[in-house]
């Protein structure tokens, strides 16, 4: 049995005030069941959109975090453009992480957290953990934004049809439109045009244009 700290002790009076440390129990509500709120929504309808939410939320930690890792890695003459523009899309990610996390938290699921977690459930490729050409990391940013925004819109249809009009609303005017802006402001530098001397049009494209 413990020993009481004496009345002269530094300790003397402090035990209401002294954490209680290396607590451990069973989890309040396990990963896949549903703690149902009064939303006026089916509990199967949460499980569905919970699922569903889950599994885009993995995708964007995963993009959010390709983000990040071409903000520190780009190389080449765009190197200050493509470093603030990755950075800014990685923030804009970040809020829809959030979101979305909420978002399942609202509906009574459990939102899915750690990497490793993350890592099993997301359909986004890993990529190389050295550095690539800037073409490249776009082109990657691209393809896990397409892959993102595929089940995106499979999913808002499924919420709509179920009758979740929260989960469709952020699944359309959160993680779509946002997606979709991103796609324009990556693909537009991957068009090849001069970067200072515009090309001349030959005889055959001047005579085309009359």
């Amino acid at each position: 049995m413990a020993k009481k700290a004496s009345l002269s002790s530094p300790q003397a009076g402090t035990e209401r005030a002294r954490p209680v440390l290396h607590q451990h129990s069973r989890e309040i509500q396990p990963y896949g069941k549903i703690a149902k709120l009064p939303i006026a929504l089916d509990e199967n309808v949460c499980a569905a959109s919970v699922e569903n939410l889950n599994q885009i939320l993995a995708d964007t930690i995963t993009l959010r975090d390709l983000y990040k890792k071409h903000h520190w890695q780009v190389v080449g003459h765009t190197f200050y453009q493509l470093h603030l523009l990755f950075d800014k899309h990685h923030d804009e990610q970040d809020e829809l992480v959030d979101t979305i996390a909420e978002r399942i938290q609202l509906l009574g699921g459990v939102s899915i957290a750690m990497a490793a977690d993350v890592a099993e459930t997301t359909i986004i490729p890993r990529p190389p953990r050295g550095r690539e050409e800037a073409p490249v990391q776009i082109s990657r940013l691209l393809e896990a934004h397409e892959a993102l925004l595929k089940e995106a819109r499979t999913m808002a249809r499924q919420a709509s049809e179920a009758g979740d009009d929260g989960t469709n609303d952020l699944l359309v005017s959160d993680i779509i439109r946002t997606n979709e802006l991103q796609v324009w402001f990556l693909s537009e530098h991957l068009v090849d045009v001069p970067l200072v001397k515009a090309d001349a049009p030959t005889k055959t494209t001047a005579a085309s244009a009359d």
